[in-house]
């Protein structure tokens, strides 16, 4: 029988994809008979204790990433913020060893949390970019991030290693390391056929001020919409907030945020979807084989970089954020939608990189737990 290990599984706090991707790795290690603790911060870590209210929490120093207002400035802000960064990731390491000692840790998943890592215990990185896509410095970062992922033992990456693929060459490399393991796509939520509800739910994500911005925008932009919407703000709060907005022709429905179970009722309710072309997004999207419109974050390249691509594959059109009006939301006819991937995730075979860790004292407290 294998022996349960205690898993520190610690998303990046960036919009919610980081965490809710992780939200099947999570159940995973539960079914297989693991001990997950999460770590994270923010509105990450806020969702993640509402999905997993018994398991313990460990509350990591936030990065405080904001983004430009203008897209141009965002990889500016980027380095104008990098030094907050790197001395978040430095308390990040230190909460991380007194966690591993607390909890008596075995093994680490990070999700893109730089910081997060240990050479005490097998240590696991989830990304979905092998190739940090930033303009004209492109080379520089995907060598930069490469060579952190090297650092870990394995580097999980939530999609398929041949072609067709959802990340393109975001995830794939000309020469992978042995180090890294394709999962296969990765999504909360399951296809169930139900009753349509919306004919369009509006999803937004991400850090800020560009939810917000992209908020404000869609509200007054669909106020001609023909139909019903349901509108998920993704502003993950203490308690569920609902507004009905009355339409000429029809109605949005405003909620501040949606937990697992009941977004993927909403989702498969839904005739059409608009939203980020976040990675995390796409995969869920795949899952539930939608038709969708994307509106890329502005000045993020790998968002803008996957609208671009399923846009010319004929399968989700998009617009740049500044250019989108109503109309816009025509062309879905005229595409094909997501489609899922038949792939089986071998959660027993991956987690035995967690296999080889030593025995561990039994945990000195719990007074990490938030």
């Amino acid at each position: 029988m294998t022996k349960t290990k205690r898993i520190l599984v610690a998303p990046l706090n960036w919009g919610l994809g980081h965490a809710t991707r992780c939200i099947p790795i999570i159940n995973a290690l539960l079914e297989h008979g693991h001990e997950p603790i999460i770590a994270s911060d923010g509105v990450a870590l806020k969702l993640l204790q509402k999905e997993f209210p018994k398991l313990s929490f460990v509350e990591l120093p936030s990065y405080k990433i904001k983004y430009a207002e203008k897209g141009k400035h965002f990889k500016l802000k980027m380095l104008w913020d990098s030094p907050k960064v790197l001395k978040a990731m430095a308390k990040e390491k230190k909460t991380v060893k007194k966690a591993i000692k607390a909890y008596g840790i075995d093994g680490i998943i990070s999700d893109n949390r730089l910081g997060v890592r240990s050479k005490k215990v097998p240590c696991v990185f989830i990304t979905h970019q092998l190739n940090v896509l930033s303009g004209n410095t492109t080379w520089f970062s995907s060598k930069a991030h490469q060579n952190i992922i090297k650092k870990y033992q394995e580097c999980w990456v939530p999609d398929v290693a041949e072609k067709p693929n959802l990340t393109g060459k975001l995830g794939h490399l000309k020469n992978p390391d042995a180090n890294i393991k394709y999962l296969g796509p990765l999504s909360r939520f399951e296809k169930v056929k139900t009753k349509k509800l919306y004919d369009l739910l509006v999803l937004l994500s991400g850090p800020e001020p560009q939810r917000t911005l992209l908020e404000e925008k869609l509200l007054s932009e669909l106020e001609g919409f023909h139909g019903n919407i349901l509108f998920v703000k993704g502003k993950v709060q203490q308690k569920a907030k609902t507004k009905v907005l009355t339409l000429p022709n029809g109605k949005i429905t405003v909620v501040n945020f949606m937990q697992s179970k009941e977004l993927e009722l909403a989702l498969n309710a839904s005739e059409k979807v608009l939203c980020r072309s976040g990675y995390t997004t796409v995969m869920d999207l795949a899952k539930l084989e939608k038709k969708a419109f994307f509106i890329p974050t502005p000045g993020q390249y790998e968002q803008e970089y996957l609208a671009k691509r399923l846009d010319k594959k004929e399968l989700v059109p998009y617009c740049k954020q500044e250019d989108f009006k109503l109309k816009e939301l025509n062309r879905i006819e005229n595409y094909k939608g997501l489609q899922k991937f038949e792939t089986q995730i071998d959660y027993a075979s991956r987690f035995t990189a967690f296999s080889s860790v030593k025995e561990n004292s039994e945990p000195t407290s719990t007074s990490l737990s938030t």
